[in-house]
């Protein structure tokens, strides 16, 4: 690669080239001038035939842009790209005084293209005697000229933009400079294990397991604590698996190992209530879940399935059940307990209220306790639900043959 003086040693190496070569090719042009300045001011003080070469536009190399430097990076490590440019040079060409009777511009023009077309890569030698401590001979990559071919809206545009009148001119483009990126390069250290006992890939005959049902009972849209969850889906086993519970109210995920279920290929998961785990009521929060099915056989990589969604309905009591008509003033308590930041209503009747007060008892196993004041009640029945994160408790008894609202989740203001 090269460094910052690359650009001008192009330029340099470009300019020496067409005044040593040109000449060559038309004894007319013996007193030719090689100049690299603005088509505006190029032809102040000569009158003598002229080429000037102009640098007008600087612009990225695709190919090489995102291109680590062969040598420099290995496999694993990083470096920043060398900054891949291509120049795209104007060649001017002027006759000799001002009226160019003798057509002298076209013939330095034509010499100009020639000597490109013939030695369109820049010779290494060249390139180094051009501009002192410039490495642009070094880099990976030769410098080669071709033509830029431009519409004469281009053209307008162009001298437009050099506020000057058109001469004969043709544009080139060089490709492509490397100037070698300052940022430092990362590498990383060698491998000395590959896994925990040196094994490298491990690859496993078979793929993991995919959910794609949730049976709740009595189809009921959120499960509670003591429910049998039924997974359905492909892949599925029970051996060395967990079904994971992640929430975002939770320090870390639950996992419960499932059994087989009451119908081939799917899974049985019970989530265990206060009375079969006393950790239950601070395991668990109600709100909404993902669960999925994580496979750990030993000495093999864990198989994970796609995660489904499932809400966790709070398990409430209510106190009292039957009140007067006005400001009702009820206590709820929730199993299993809150986290801080859940977001909590009391769906009474058609209301949505918010709680006064939140209590969680200093026993880890007692249930969160909320105090709700609601106003303006009419005479009536109300079926009262916790609403926490978006998960409403169930209302709905069914024990009977046919479900019916449970009476100890419906206050009755007389």
């Amino acid at each position: 690669m090269s460094n910052v003086l690359a650009i001008a040693a192009a330029t340099r190496t470009l300019r020496n080239l067409l005044l040593t070569q040109m000449p060559a090719l038309d004894n007319e042009l013996s007193d030719l001038e090689v100049t690299l300045q603005p088509p505006d001011i190029a032809r102040k003080g000569i009158s003598k035939a002229q080429l000037n070469v102009f640098l007008y536009q600087v612009v990225f190399n695709a190919a090489w842009r995102n291109m680590d430097m062969p040598g420099r990076t290995r496999p694993g490590e990083t470096a920043q790209p060398a900054l891949a440019l291509n120049l795209h040079y104007l060649l001017t060409a002027w006759g000799r005084g001002d009226t160019d009777s003798d057509a002298i511009s076209h013939r330095v023009l034509a010499a100009a293209m020639s000597t490109l077309h013939d030695r369109a890569v820049l010779d290494g030698n060249d390139i180094r005697n051009a501009l002192p401590d410039n490495d642009l001979a070094d880099q990976i990559e030769r410098v080669r000229f071709t033509p830029l071919p431009q519409s004469v809206d281009d053209i307008s545009k162009l001298w437009t933009a050099f506020q000057t009148n058109y001469r004969v001119s043709s544009a080139y483009e060089a490709t492509v400079v490397l100037i070698d990126s300052q940022a430092p390069a990362r590498a990383s250290l060698p491998v000395l294990k590959r896994g925990a006992q040196d094994r490298g890939v491990i690859d496993v005959p078979s793929t993991a397991p995919t959910l794609s049902s949730l049976a709740l009972p009595h189809q009921q849209s959120a499960a509670r604590l003591g429910d049998d969850l039924v997974l359905g889906g492909s892949q599925l086993t029970a051996m060395n698996a967990v079904v994971r519970f992640e929430s975002l109210r939770l320090d870390a995920p639950v996992d419960v190992a499932p059994v087989a279920g009451d119908v081939a290929g799917t899974l049985r998961v019970h989530l265990a209530d206060p009375v079969q785990d006393a950790d239950a009521p601070t395991r668990w929060t109600p709100g909404i879940y993902t669960l999925s099915l994580l496979v750990q056989s030993p000495d093999l990589p864990a198989l994970i399935s796609n995660e489904i969604p499932l809400a966790l309905a709070p398990v409430i009591t209510v106190s009292p059940l039957t009140a007067p008509a006005g400001t009702v003033d009820l206590t709820v308590t929730c199993m299993p307990r809150l986290r801080d930041g859940q977001r909590v209503f009391l769906v009474f009747g058609d209301q949505l209220v918010v709680p006064t007060t939140v209590t969680q008892p200093g026993d880890l196993h007692q249930p969160s306790s909320l105090a709700f004041k609601v106003a303006g009640v009419a005479k009536g029945t109300y079926t009262v639900r916790l609403r926490v994160d978006g998960a409403d408790s169930i209302p709905v008894d069914f024990s009977g043959s046919v479900p019916a609202f449970d009476g100890n989740q419906q206050v009755v203001v007389s």
